[in-house]
């Protein structure tokens, strides 16, 4: 893997515009801007909608098998960001897996508290099941914020007696509202997007009096039993390492299938990078490994991927 990419990468989030505890009507803004600076690939269309009552945009590319789903959770803190601002991320997502990629629209903090994007993940899941989709078909797909929320959501379908399901894959999950792990602290230095109390304000807007360590807010802090298996993939240059480092051995407590990757000296969500970092582009593969086999094991897809030269994956059917 690069170093010179790592660091190319290191500069530009350290030196951009975006203050995740910033003004959030100006950070809005300015994470739109970031997420749309480069224009989607041609071959990938977005379509606005609803399902559940919640507003969806679903994203397609032209080998994507409309069997299966991936329900996409974008980052933001809870604050930031959108659906149609995921789109580049979940579309890379979506061509690597071989299904369409459905984008929750999740209302956003300060404005709608928790716990409307718990309530809204959820809408649109069961939106799905009742539409006729199985579980077996649906991965969950997260960053940031919308990792925590994806197994958040995973914890709420248990509870509501939903059935899970087929695998979740999350991205540097925030996981812990309460921003008690010792990577908060130690690995600051080397965090170039993130910092402690950026999160916690992003916290008290989206919980206001709410306890940070309730269950459907911070699942570091819930009963993980029955939960679908669970991909944690995480950079060690970011402070939420131990978010994710603390999900996986809090899912592997409660005896679900958990596999955690932490890739050396990169950043809170480097996967949407894969076009400029070697690292990203591996992590994304993986992640389409893993959600790939996993519909395979309750087989809802005949996906297989096959490795072409360079490390690239191509979609396959049998």
């Amino acid at each position: 893997m690069s170093r010179p990419q790592r660091q190319t990468l290191d500069d530009l989030l350290r030196h951009g515009p975006l203050d995740l505890g910033g003004d959030v009507a100006e950070q809005r803004a300015v994470f739109h801007d970031m997420m749309t600076s480069l224009p989607l690939p041609a071959d990938v269309s977005t379509t606005a909608g609803e399902l559940g009552g919640v507003p969806v945009v679903t994203v397609e590319t032209p080998a994507n098998d409309p069997a299966t789903v991936l329900l996409y959770l974008h980052g933001g803190a809870y604050a930031i960001g959108s659906a149609a601002d995921a789109a580049g991320l979940a579309g890379d997502v979506a061509r690597r897996t071989g299904a369409r990629a459905v984008c929750v629209d999740y209302r956003l903090a300060p404005e709608n508290p928790f716990p409307a994007a718990v309530d809204d993940a959820l809408a649109v899941y069961r939106a799905l099941l009742d539409g006729g989709v199985p579980g077996s078909a649906v991965a969950f797909v997260g960053e940031s914020a919308g990792g925590g929320l994806a197994v958040a959501t995973l914890v709420a379908a248990r509870d509501a007696g939903l059935p899970q399901p087929s695998s979740a894959a999350v991205f540097s999950p925030w996981a812990d509202l309460s921003v008690s792990g010792d990577s908060a602290v130690g690995k600051a230095a080397v965090d170039p997007a993130l910092t402690a109390e950026g999160l916690r304000r992003r916290a008290r807007d989206y919980l206001r009096d709410t306890d940070p360590t309730v269950p459907h807010a911070s699942p570091v802090f819930a009963d993980l039993t029955g939960l679908a298996p669970l991909l944690i993939q995480v950079g060690s240059h970011e402070i939420l390492l131990d978010d994710a480092v603390r999900l996986a051995a809090r899912a592997a407590e409660c005896d679900v299938h958990v596999e955690l990757q932490v890739w050396p000296q990169v950043p809170h969500v480097f996967q949407a990078f894969a076009a400029m970092l070697d690292e990203a582009d591996a992590a994304l593969s993986a992640a389409a490994a893993f959600t790939r086999a996993h519909w395979a094991a309750t087989g809802a897809d005949d996906v297989s991927g096959e490795v072409l030269p360079g490390g690239k994956e191509s979609v396959v059917r049998q």
